[in-house]
């Protein structure tokens, strides 16, 4: 009598275990469709900004969340056959995948933790020299954009303010035909609207586009840590499940 009730409480625990994985291997799913949508939607839609920072940070940070969302993916459905063939073999390669998958999620959440600290200096000391170095030369055709849209975006008119525009290598250069700001600092953008920089034409706004753009990039820095460490402890879960599992089908005869 103890031997059938032991059989059939070993039983209930690996038909736990087993419907513990399934959830936790669809949750896995879902965070891994966080990850690679955070990452691709970084790159993608925000990728003209990332040619004004002096460091590939960011960028590395949302590569590094597309690589661990990808894995994810074909991870998932090695975590289903592992549970449904219930092969030891097949459930260590399950758990080493999640534990590279997780240590990856941890790198990219540091990264961006860590740059999240010393976003504003970066900012401070490099973009107002991008911006003013930069905008409109021979070849740096991409940062000019970059710089065009930045200021459309957010509203802003110069790195700290519009007076920036005055000592910058566009401004001084007859390519900029007596502008005294970049037409796209005004609130209509029309053809040499960067001649005239009185308050009603063009943006002013208090700690310029550095304030703006630090605040933007700080939001989605948190964004991305948040998603890569949130995922990662779920992970812990799974390697906690995948291990009890693998432990009863060790300790079963048959």
């Amino acid at each position: 009598m103890s031997a059938v009730y032991k059989d059939a409480q070993e039983d209930w625990l690996m038909v736990c275990l087993k419907y513990l994985l399934f959830v936790f291997n669809f949750l896995f799913w879902v965070g891994g469709a966080a990850v690679l949508g955070v990452g691709v939607w970084t790159l993608v839609e925000k990728s003209d900004y990332l040619s004004l920072l002096a460091s590939s940070t960011f960028a590395v940070s949302a590569y590094i969340l597309i690589l661990a969302g990808s894995l994810v993916v074909v991870t998932g459905f090695l975590g289903c056959c592992a549970v449904i063939r219930e092969q030891r073999s097949c459930l260590s390669m399950y758990f080493f995948c999640l534990l590279v998958i997780f240590l990856i999620e941890l790198v990219a959440g540091v990264l961006a933790y860590v740059y999240y600290q010393r976003l504003s200096e970066e900012l401070k000391q490099h973009l107002n020299q991008t911006m003013t170095d930069n905008y409109a030369q021979p070849g740096k055709e991409a940062i000019t954009l970059a710089v065009d849209r930045l200021q459309q975006d957010f509203k802003c008119c110069g790195s700290n303010t519009s007076h920036d525009w005055m000592v910058s290598a566009y401004i001084s250069s007859k390519v900029a035909e007596g502008r005294l700001v970049p037409d796209s600092c005004c609130k209509t953008v029309t053809l040499y609207c960067g001649k005239r920089d009185h308050p009603s034409n063009i943006y002013k706004v208090e700690g310029g586009c550095i304030t703006k753009l630090e605040q933007f990039l700080a939001d989605h820095l948190l964004v991305i840590g948040a998603v890569g460490i949130g995922v990662a402890c779920l992970q812990i879960c799974g390697m906690v499940f995948t291990s009890c599992l693998y432990k009863r089908i060790k300790m079963d005869p048959y």
